[in-house]
């Protein structure tokens, strides 16, 4: 186990950081359905502040119904979203880009419909999707120019987007925070800002502090993996650069779960998970306490 999970003293069942903990229910299911309200229940009855769930459905009504259950149990929500080949906002075809950003406007309508106020995820470019070259000054600027429209669509909604770097087995525009950063002073929208993922960083970045401390004044969101995807703390991530850069910037939004497993077959197939990493209820329940302490020692 890394030893950072060990370390400080036990800290009280009735702790609670000044950042909201979350977690990502795709460690179930991509689906939008009722199915999803014992899971957001228990997760509430474990400690968790809120849930996050993936857009994709196309029916609208899913979104509003666990959207009025997620608040009825005093929970929040935050959603994800990718977009793909027929919609690539780095699209050398300007219809396509246009239809990027009518699916991100479409994805606002649904965060909305939620009471969500952060999509996250590669909004930037299509997913798994290579021109087998190196991201060219073009793409950037069409992506921008792409999210600048639909940060202001999103503007009218309060919704902001947190877009994500991922790693080089997923897409070539952004891998690093470094071309995050580029794309989110290029697309220069207040609805528009960066988030950061443990688990690409520790495929992609020289080094978790600095590159924290490098989305000072841009970071809106966090995700919370393990380098295997499975519970935070049982790997070997570098959690107390993680927290400390964290607590550093004065970050004040959610530290997210995000972790995966075959429950879904069609999603992990997508996604090429092949194993399962923790039992999904221990990986909730211990993921949290490990969260709760590293805010404790780093005072998160």
């Amino acid at each position: 186990m890394n030893s950072n999970a060990q370390a400080g003293a036990a800290v009280p069942a009735s702790f609670k950081g000044k950042n909201k903990v979350g977690f990502n229910l795709l460690l179930w299911t991509a689906a939008i359905s009722e199915k999803l309200n014992p899971l957001a229940s228990r997760l509430k009855e474990i400690g968790y502040d809120g849930v996050e769930v993936v857009i994709g459905e196309p029916e609208a009504k899913p979104y509003v119904e666990l959207g009025k259950y997620i608040k009825s149990i005093g929970l929040e929500i935050s959603t994800v979203m990718v977009v793909s080949k027929d919609e690539n906002p780095i699209s050398e075809s300007a219809a396509v880009r246009a239809k990027a950003v009518d699916r991100l406007k479409w994805g606002v309508d649904r965060a909305n419909d939620l009471g969500a106020s952060v999509i996250c995820g590669p909004t930037h470019s299509a997913f798994a999707t290579f021109s087998k070259n190196a991201p060219s000054e073009d793409e950037y600027k069409w992506s921008a120019e792409v999210l600048h429209q639909a940060g202001e669509y999103a503007a009218q909604a309060n919704v902001t987007f947190t877009i994500e770097a991922i790693n080089r087995f997923e897409c070539y525009l952004c891998n690093t925070i470094g071309q995050l950063l580029k794309l989110v002073k290029l697309a220069d929208h207040p609805n528009i800002r960066a988030m950061f993922d443990s688990h690409h960083a520790n495929i992609e970045e020289k080094a978790f502090l600095p590159t924290i401390e490098s989305l000072k004044g841009h970071l809106a969101h966090v995700h919370i993996s393990e380098n295997d995807r499975g519970t935070p703390g049982s790997g070997h991530i570098q959690w107390d650069d993680v927290f400390g850069g964290l607590a550093a910037i004065n970050y004040s939004g959610w530290l997210t779960i995000e972790a995966f497993s075959r429950n879904d077959v069609d999603f992990a197939n997508s996604i090429n998970v092949w194993r399962e990493y923790n039992e999904p209820w221990e990986l909730a329940t211990n993921g949290l306490s490990f969260i709760r302490k590293m805010q404790a020692l780093h005072n998160l």
